[in-house]
């Protein structure tokens, strides 16, 4: 099968072929059609999350029809479209797992990190792992919702019943959250780079009642701020705006160190927390809620062989939404 491969970080990925993976029991092997460009991708790429298993594929945003089934499969038919998200594998026995979070397990394996994921035409993942998908999505606009629709719906969730919400960094997972918590009623507040005039068009368009640079405080106090964006400089910045009792939460799964502040903007119990991974109830709950919500997403496509030049028209921030490969 032909394969994007990670074999140095920092370096530009190769096509090549590479053996077409076997499912083994209780796995099983997906024709990909789609699978989103993430930013935990570029922080894999760049050396930034330092447990890759290389030789690596990357990609966790998996959309593919089921071609073969390893021994004791029973929830997906062959032919079946599937989604495989971030979360690949758990121990299911360690502290974490046994009190129902999964996310944190310390054996946890991950699909285009630890395992390998969907930069490539066939894909293995663990059917216990993996989500039936909404109808109403093609593969290409399915795709993004595995993670950034997975985390960014674990981010909202953790910010209660926040009315007036902020999200820092407008790009794939807020584009998508943004439709969510502006079908639940909530305030949105959206911050983009300082400048960025059609990011906050954007971002208006997704439901956005006010948007404006980072640089700028909203007409609004805030109940609770997500911040997407990997940049530690944002959290001071986000407490600022935030009410007593608010929270910020920092969704990514890596970010730059956060500059010393002054504990008054953290007094008045406010708080700050992470999200780390998604279960898969999340999965469950977020599936259920998407269509209901009308969320639809904004994604420009690249074939599987220009993974590369996706990696960096992302890093760049020139994707509007989400960057999808797909596979013909």
């Amino acid at each position: 099968m032909k394969a994007m491969l990670l074999e140095t970080p920092g370096r530009a990925l190769r096509l090549v072929e590479w053996p077409r993976p076997q499912p083994d029991a209780g796995q099983i092997l997906l024709a990909v059609r789609a699978c989103g460009v993430c930013r935990t991708d570029l922080h894999v790429f760049d050396g930034e999350l330092q447990q890759a298993r290389l030789p690596l594929v990357l990609g966790h945003e998996i959309v593919g029809r089921v071609v073969e089934k390893g021994a004791g499969v029973e929830r997906f038919a062959l032919g079946q479209r599937v989604g495989v998200p971030w979360l690949g594998r758990t121990c299911g026995h360690c502290p974490e797992c046994a009190r129902g979070c999964e996310n944190l397990c310390t054996e946890a394996e991950f699909t285009g990190y630890t395992l390998d994921g969907g930069y490539a035409e066939f894909a293995l993942a663990d059917q216990r792992y993996c989500f039936a998908l909404p109808d109403c999505y093609s593969d290409a606009e399915a795709a993004p919702l595995l993670c950034a629709g997975l985390i960014g719906y674990r981010s909202l969730m953790a910010t209660g019943e926040a009315r007036r919400l902020g999200i820092y960094g407008f790009g794939a997972a807020a584009h998508i959250i943004a439709q969510v918590a502006h079908w639940q009623g909530r305030e949105l507040y959206a911050f983009t780079k300082p400048g960025d005039l059609p990011g906050q068009d954007f971002a208006r368009q997704m439901g956005a009642d006010w948007a404006g640079g980072a640089d700028q405080a909203p007409p609004e106090e805030l109940d609770a701020a997500i911040i997407f964006a990997p940049a530690g400089e944002l959290v001071p910045q986000a407490l600022r705006h935030t009410a007593k009792g608010g929270t910020v939460v920092c969704a990514g799964i890596h970010m730059s160190d956060i500059p010393a502040f002054p504990y008054a903007i953290l007094w008045g119990e406010r708080c700050i927390r992470s999200i780390a991974n998604l279960t898969r109830q999340d999965g469950e709950a977020f599936f259920a809620v998407a269509p209901r919500a009308g969320v639809r997403t904004e994604v420009t496509t690249f074939p599987l062989a220009s993974a590369n030049e996706a990696l960096q028209r992302l890093r760049a921030g020139q994707v509007q939404g989400a960057a999808v490969l797909v596979v013909d």
